[in-house]
Formats: structure tokens, C-alpha cells, sequence
């Protein structure tokens, strides 16, 4: 019998409300055949991916919702469902768990599977429904105390009304801000004569240069070891650098441009390489769209070194794989604004994204998923990944080549690459490999080898769920092959960092989430609690922390990881809260600090951890998690769990004192004033311990390059603004009236910054930077357009006619008589364009 092709089956998901039931939300899934075909009465499943829980027993239209695990959910035919004609339209209500503001919510990546468990199972892509408009304020808001304002045309150029377009003068020209800039008289020109002058041990810093010259004149200057007399060189050497106020003083740089010719003088080579992103900050940013073979460069003297020693950004492949092209783009990007860590998180549960030449299964298996009857060949689908194994997010790894490629392009751009491998939850795709690979060499009957790696229990009848929705995803941490395992892991890693003659110092072994009831009814576990003495779960746990900081003490490794390591479990009159854990304050142990979401109650535990002795890496949810949400606004992508988070945002992080700048909780309610009072604050000791601070891109919802570009920037410019400059001026200004008048200030400064200089840069960097372009704030009064935008430069462009705005179309210059149906956009210096509002 003939059955619908997946492509003829078309779905269409609506939410209907957040108010049902309390907090939970009520859904329609409506399922149209398409097909000259008729569905059958039953022998398919269709299966998808959603992060929202679905409660089973409330689906409608005479189907079974089943959830498979993780966000992959199953939906199948009851006995009484009947035939799906041609044309026909059955809808599925059902009801979930807390809410779906946006189109990110909706459930993705639907296939359909005929026979399904039989030999002659076929599957079909179906794909992503079409998303019903989120219209209505019970659509569109989490539930009724959800004080966050939607992000609306209007309510844009309110938040916008406090920007003006400044002189280009009045706008610093290097970013981050540097800690001195004095002009000069008269300018540089660097042209074809130039020579770059350098020493042998500023090679890699001298062809950076050369490189990047290349790429905005079309001119290779040569290099020398001596200035020949009357040439014109940029010259580049190692000296003192007189700085205060730095974490990293060998970071320190003075660059001289006069008349004669540029002197960058670095503290060290890492400070030579930031003189040289200073540099090329100065250039003509016209240069990076037209090159031009004369670059003129103002007279200056600038003397800088950075805030804090650890600049970094993270980024995630394990939940969906970012290719390798990708990877370089943004480490270009991070260089430019001097940052320089890499936070390479190349693990989770739904994929293993490098290769380890001693355990090849770990990609073969770990790293692919698509349609699977029982993960032997890969791993099911995650994230609206699809059925298709060959899917652009959902698989693909690093190969040895590879990610020894990408090491040694970020070492020569002084970026330091921290490895993440997730244990010993969030390991889930590791799992599955080493059971593929268990089972393989036990048919071989080779059941040493088999047994060598296992990392599971097949016997555990534990209970638990992660907060990504998993129920098996928690390696066995009593078996010796869990540290056979992870040895042998580091190893392969620390061969590739050799080969790649980059450093690695630094071992992100994750350590967060593990679910309650883990190991809890584990034969192994229990077994072995009882022969060394343990009575709890923590007690095993913390010995799984010893062993692995063991390993990592013999490669002399900083051991890294979330938190959830550093804190322990206290009971404080009679409550349960979490504290600063003292097994750990010594043993070389670097918390990344995540968790301050405002309202939650752990705002302040990366002070506490800081004034407790932790080298502490701040990486706020609620300011520097650039997976979230730009705003408010249903076709926004991204989640909003820790709230939204404007570029604004990211350059208002106050890094020594967040309650600075926070004003309300997740809901956007005012904090409670006496509870941030409360809070604790750095000691002079904590504040020796803030090493630095890190932007997080978590892959849930990067589906392609062109979305992790979309989130990436242009936070990631203001997450370095905070992470070199020093702290300003509207931090130590203790009256709110005033202080955020300076905020107000500065923050158009920083906006001009990135309209007129940092986006257009990055239109002609790296083949163009796929940044947000911000949203026109729009109104109209009186029959006048007014219209404005967050980055005072770009070009503002309308129609009246009901066109879509081209790059030909009308430039917003002063209100303007309009009529009918207006269109509103905004364009980058390359005529890209923002989503279009219309009004």
C-alpha cells in the first residue's frame, strides 16, 4: 500500500494560552494530509523534538504522546484514530508544562516512521510546522505576574529615545577602551614601502599583521629584522610597559604612531598581538569594506593593558556541531577585541564532537544522529535535529586534522583554548558509544577490552531525570573503567594540544546537573559505597571529584567546571541552602559561575566562592548568556529561562558588583531592595579572585552558522568592553538619579561605537559578520514617521507603498509625512537588512 510522503504531510503547532491550568500552557499540533494518499489507521509513529514537557494524558484527537527521552517525544495512533484521507485535517490538543512565548518554544524536526518496529521501517522528513502567530497577551506572556514589556515598534524607540548620532570624534576609536589615548599631531601612511620590522621571536605576531594588512590594503608589506635608514616601518618589539590596574601586565602594550613611522611595544608577545588589534582598529574602517592601498593613521600614543587575565567565550558543538570554518570565524572575531579563552564545549548528551583516535566509536557513534530503531549506529534526533543522520546540526565532529587546526589557530592569535569534556552527567552520547563498543568486542568475545571503557551499569534501576529531560545520562562512577575512560581521553587531548604546540592548562570537566536519584539503586555503586565506607550519594560523588583532579594533577592541569563543584549542601536554620565547599579551595579547582538569575536566590555565589579562596571565571546568566533572547518578541530566537538579554545588557555588567545595575527579577517585577541588601559582596580578598569573565553561546538553537553569528554579536564586542577596560566612572557613583544619567551617557557612546565603526568592520571581516542588526524603534504621530535605532549610524530606510524597504528605498533622516502601510527597516554598510516592522 501507498503512504504519504513526508513532504506531503503538512503540520502547523499553535499555542493557545499560558494561562491554563495555573502555569502550564495549552497547545494545538494540527496534522494535514497533503497527499493523494491516506494516511493508515495505525503502523506509523511520528517523532519530534521539544524541550517543552508534554503531559500525555491530556492529548486529544485520539493519539499517544509518548516521551522518548531527552526532548525527543513520540506520537503515535490509538486504536480508534481511523483513516487520514486525502486533504483531511485532524488537530491534536495538548497541554504542557510551564510555558511557549515564542516560535524557539515550538516542537521541531518532525519524521514520520512506517512499520515502524518491523524490519521494513521507513522513515520520511516531514520537517518544522509552520508556527501559528503568537497574537494574544495569553500567548505572549509567561503568566499573569510576567511584567516584561513586549518588544513592540513603539516600545523599541522608547528605549532608544536617549541615543544620538555623535561626531566621530567623540567616539573612542579603539574597542575595548583603552586605559590611555593621546593624539598626536599629523598622521602615518602605510603603504606598499612600509616594512614591518621585527625579531625573530615576533615572527607569528609579524605575519599576523602582514596577514591583516593584506586583507584591508591588497598590498603585501615586506618584513625586516632592521629599519634600513629613511624607510617607513611599523616596527615591532618586546620592552617595558609602564600600566596600573591590570590582572595580566605581560599582556601590556604601548603603541606610538607619529609622522616617522609606528612603534608597537608589547610587555610580551601576547602584548606585541594586542598593540597590533589596536592598530588595526585604527585603520580606516572603509579599508575593511574597499581595501585601500595608502591606510592612513592618525598620530597617537596609546598605553594599555587589560582588566582582567581571562577574557573568554564559550561555545557549545555537543548540543548541535558548529563546523570548523565556523569555529575559525569566530576565534578572528575574538581576537580582534582582544579576548583570549576559548571555552570549547565539545561534549554532552547529544553529541561528541572530537575525535579520540584511541576510542574511534565515541564519533562514530556519539557524534551522529537521524533515525535510529535502537542508537547502535547513531544517536536519536535532539533539538529539531530531524531524522536525516547527514543533518547540518545534528552531526558532525572534529577530526584529529581538525581540531589541531583549530588549536593552532587560536594559539597564534594568543587565544587559549580550555577543552570541555562533560562528566559525569551530560554524558549520555559517551555512553552510548562505549555500550556500542562493549557489545562489538563481547560478540568478539574479548570481554577485558569489552569492559575496559564501559561507563554504565546495565543493572542500574536508578530513577531520575536531568533537567534536560534525561533518564540515562550519569556515568557510573564506581567502575575503574569511568577512569580508564577519562584517561585515556586527556591523553588523546594532550597529544593534539602537543602536536598542535598549543598550551593547555586548563581541563573544563563540566560537573553540573546531575540529577537526584542517580546511583541510588546501582548494584555497582552500592556495592562499592559499602566496601569503602561511604553512607551517601555526595560522599561518592566527591570521590569522583578527587579521582578526576588526580588525573588532571598528573597532566598538571587547572581543574575547571561549573559551580555545582564548589558548592556543597547546608542545612542553616533549618533550611537546606548551598555554600562554598572547603574540600576544594585548594585543590586547583577554577568554578565558572553561572547562576545568578535574579529572584532565584543564588545570585551571589560566584562572591561567595571568590571571598572563600576560588579562582572564580564570572559567567552571568542573566547578563552574558548570548543563547537567550535579544528581547521580548516572539520571532526573536533563543530561550529566556534566565531572562533577556539586550547588547545593552552585556556592557551594564558591573563584574565586581552585579546588584548594581539590576533593577528586577525574571519577571520583570522590582527586586525585593532588603533581599539585595542581604546579598553578599566581594571582600578585598574576593576581589583579588575575579579572574575574569566569559560570554556563554549554549547550541540548543544554533541550527547554522548564520543564527550563532545572530547571537554571538554584537554582544560579544560589549562582553570584551567589559572584560579589558577598566570599571567606569558610573560604577563608584553612589546617587541612582545620577548614576544613570552616566550609564545613559556611556552607553550612547558604546552605541555610536558600534553604528559607525564596529558593525562596519565587521561587514568586511572575515567575509562578513553575520551580526543581529537591531530593529528600527518606529512610531507615528500626527501622520509623521518618527523612527530610530540602538547603533546611531546605520542607515534607516522606509517605504509607504507596502514594499518591502530595499537599499534604494527612502532614507529615515528627520520625521516625515507618510501614509497607508509603512515599512521600516535597518541596513548594514553592505545593505544587509534587519527584520522589517511594519506599521
Amino acid at each position: 500500500m501507498n503512504k504519504p510522503a513526508g513532504a506531503h504531510l503538512k503540520l502547523t503547532w499553535a499555542c493557545k494560552t499560558n494561562a491554563h491550568n495555573g502555569d502550564n500552557f495549552l497547545a494545538e499540533l494540527t496534522l494535514t494530509n497533503l497527499s493523494d494518499q491516506s494516511l493508515p489507521a495505525s503502523g506509523w509513529a511520528i517523532y519530534f523534538n521539544t524541550c517543552r514537557k508534554i503531559k500525555p494524558e491530556t492529548v486529544s484527537g485520539n493519539v499517544h504522546v509518548t516521551h522518548v527521552n531527552g526532548d525527543f517525544w513520540s506520537l503515535e495512533p490509538k486504536a480508534d484514530f481511523g483513516v487520514l484521507q486525502s486533504g483531511e485535517t485532524r488537530t491534536f490538543a495538548y497541554e504542557g508544562l510551564f510555558w511557549v512565548i515564542s516560535e524557539t518554544d515550538a516542537p521541531l524536526g518532525f519524521y514520520i516512521v512506517y512499520d515502524v518496529g518491523t524490519p521494513n521501517a521507513k522513515m520520511e522528513t516531514i520537517g518544522d510546522p509552520v508556527i501559528a502567530e503568537f497574537a494574544t497577551p495569553a500567548q505572549r506572556n509567561r503568566k499573569s505576574d510576567d511584567a516584561v514589556a513586549l518588544s513592540t515598534p513603539a516600545q523599541t524607540f522608547e528605549e532608544n529615545q536617549g541615543l544620538s548620532l555623535l561626531a566621530t570624534d567623540a567616539i573612542s576609536k579603539i574597542t575595548p577602551t583603552p586605559l590611555s589615548y593621546l593624539a598626536g599631531q599629523g598622521q602615518f601612511s602605510i603603504a606598499k614601502d612600509t616594512l614591518i620590522v621585527h625579531s625573530a621571536d615576533l615572527a607569528n605576531e609579524a605575519a599576523f599583521l602582514q596577514s591583516s594588512l593584506l586583507d584591508v590594503s591588497g598590498v603585501v608589506l615586506q618584513r625586516a629584522a632592521i629599519t634600513p635608514a629613511g624607510a617607513a616601518s611599523i616596527k615591532l618589539q618586546i620592552g617595558a610597559v609602564k600600566v596600573n590596574d591590570t590582572l595580566a601586565p605581560n599582556e601590556a602594550y604601548q603603541l606610538d604612531v607619529s609622522a616617522a613611522g609606528i612603534v608597537i611595544t608589547g610587555a610580551s608577545a601576547a602584548g606585541v598581538f594586542n598593540g597590533i588589534q589596536s592598530l588595526r582598529q585604527l585603520l580606516p574602517v572603509e579599508a575593511y569594506l574597499n581595501p585601500q592601498a595608502k591606510l592612513n593613521v592618525a598620530a597617537c600614543q596609546v598605553i594599555d593593558a587589560p582588566r582582567f587575565a581571562y577574557r573568554g567565550m564559550h561555545l557549545d558543538v555537543g548540543r548541535n556541531f558548529t563546523s570548523k570554518d565556523t569555529i575559525l570565524r569566530l576565534l578572528e572575531c575574538m581576537a580582534l577585541y582582544k579576548l583570549n579563552q576559548f571555552h570549547f564545549h565539545l561534549t554532552d548528551d547529544e553529541g561528541w564532537r572530537v575525535e579520540i583516535p584511541s576510542l574511534p566509536e565515541l564519533t562514530e557513534i556519539g557524534s551522529q544522529r537521524g533515525y535510529t530503531a535502537d542508537e547502535t549506529d547513531n544517536l536519536v534526533p535532539c533539538f529539531g535535529s530531524g531524522g536525516d543522520v547527514a543533518g547540518e546540526a545534528g552531526s558532525g565532529f572534529y577530526s584529529k586534522a581538525d581540531f589541531i587546526e583549530i588549536l593552532k589557530f587560536a594559539t597564534a592569535r594568543h587565544i587559549e583554548v580550555v577543552p570541555e569534556i562533560d562528566v559525569p552527567g551530560h554524558a549520555r552520547a559517551a555512553i552510548k558509544a562505549m555500550n556500542v563498543r562493549y557489545t562489538r568486542l563481547m560478540a568478539q568475545g574479548r570481554e577485558a577490552e569489552a569492559k575496559q571503557y564501559l561507563l554504565c551499569d546495565f543493572n542500574d534501576a536508578s530513577v531520575y531525570e536531568s533537567v534536560q529531560l534525561w533518564h540515562d545520562n550519569v556515568i557510573c562512577i564506581a567502575q575503574e573503567s569511568c577512569y580508564n575512560f577519562i584517561e585515556t581521553v586527556l591523553d588523546d587531548l594532550k597529544a593534539m594540544f602537543i602536536e598542535a604546540g598549543a598550551p593547555f592548562t586548563t581541563m573544563h570537566t563540566g560537573g553540573d546537573e546531575v540529577p537526584h536519584g542517580v546511583w541510588e539503586q546501582s548494584p555497582v555503586c552500592q556495592a562499592f559505597m559499602k566496601e569503602q565506607g561511604m553512607s551517601s550519594i555526595v560522599e561518592l560523588q566527591n570521590y569522583f571529584l578527587a579521582r578526576y583532579r588526580d588525573l588532571l594533577k598528573k597532566h598538571g592541569l587547572v581543574f575547571g567546571g561549573w559551580e555545582e563543584i564548589a558548592l556543597v549542601k547546608q542545612e542553616v536554620n533549618g533550611a537546606h541552602v548551598h555554600g562554598p565547599n572547603p574540600e576544594f579551595v585548594n585543590a586547583n579547582f577554577r568554578p565558572y559561575v553561572w547562576n545568578n538569575v535574579w529572584g532565584w536566590g543564588q545570585e551571589d555565589f560566584a562572591y561567595q566562592l571568590a571571598n572563600a579562596g576560588y579562582k572564580t571565571v564570572l559567567s552571568n546568566v542573566t547578563n552574558l548568556y548570548f543563547d537567550l533572547a535579544y528581547n521580548k518578541d516572539p520571532l526573536e530566537p533563543g530561550y529566556y529561562w534566565g531572562g533577556f538579554i539586550e547588547t545593552r545588557g552585556a556592557f551594564e555588567f558591573v563584574p565586581l558588583d552585579i546588584f548594581t545595575t539590576a533593577t528586577v527579577n525574571l519577571m520583570g517585577q522590582p527586586l525585593d531592595k532588603d533581599n539585595i541588601a542581604s546579598k553578599v559582596r566581594l571582600t578585598p580578598e574576593g576581589t583579588k579572585n575575579i579572574i575574569g569573565i566569559q560570554g556563554q553561546l549554549w547550541a540548543e538553537n544554533i541550527r547554522n552558522r548564520g543564527r550563532l553569528e545572530y547571537l554571538a554579536m554584537p554582544r560579544t564586542i560589549a562582553l570584551a568592553e567589559r572584560a579589558w577596560a577598566k570599571d567606569p566612572a558610573w560604577t563608584s557613583i553612589a546617587d541612582a538619579a545620577a548614576r544613570q544619567t552616566k550609564i545613559d551617557a556611556d552607553w550612547n557612546e558604546f552605541a555610536n561605537r558600534l553604528g559607525q565603526r564596529e558593525l562596519a568592520r565587521l561587514d568586511g571581516f572575515v567575509g562578513g559578520y553575520g551580526y543581529r542588526i537591531p530593529l528600527p524603534g518606529v512610531k507615528i504621530v500626527d501622520g509623521k514617521l518618527h523612527a530610530n535605532v540602538s547603533a546611531p549610524g546605520l542607515v534607516i530606510r522606509f517605504t509607504s507603498d507596502g514594499s518591502d524597504p530595499t537599499p534604494a528605498s527612502a532614507a529615515y533622516t528627520a520625521p516625515v509625512a507618510v501614509s497607508g502601510t509603512v515599512k521600516v527597516a535597518v541596513f548594514s554598510s553592505t545593505n544587509r537588512r534587519s527584520r522589517i516592522v511594519t506599521v
